[in-house]
């Protein structure tokens, strides 16, 4: 991940630590795939025997560990970092 934006300038990081707080974002997003998948298993596949509950969330988990990652910290970024969508400049890109 780069240190600032390479189109406004905005620090990724606008203080050390401050993605402590993206933990907890990412716990939620973690428990309510682990939640979506068990209860899709259960009732796609009408309750099938426990190592199929466990290969299935984990097997998802670890694939959308990168997204929950990203997410978590857009989400702490937007909310406590000041950090405003701009569409306008959504095509601009510095070299």
């Amino acid at each position: 991940m780069p240190a600032a934006c390479p189109v406004c300038g905005q620090a990724y990081e606008p203080e050390p630590g401050f993605y402590w707080g993206a933990m907890y974002i990412s716990f939620a997003f973690s428990t309510g795939i682990m939640l979506g998948v068990g209860f899709a298993v259960y009732f796609l596949l009408h309750d099938p025997a426990t190592w199929v509950y466990i290969v299935s969330v984990a097997v998802v988990s670890i694939l959308l560990t990168p997204l929950s990652l990203r997410y978590s910290r857009t989400l702490m970024l937007y909310w406590f970092g000041g950090v405003h969508y701009d569409p306008s400049r959504a095509h601009i890109v510095r070299s």
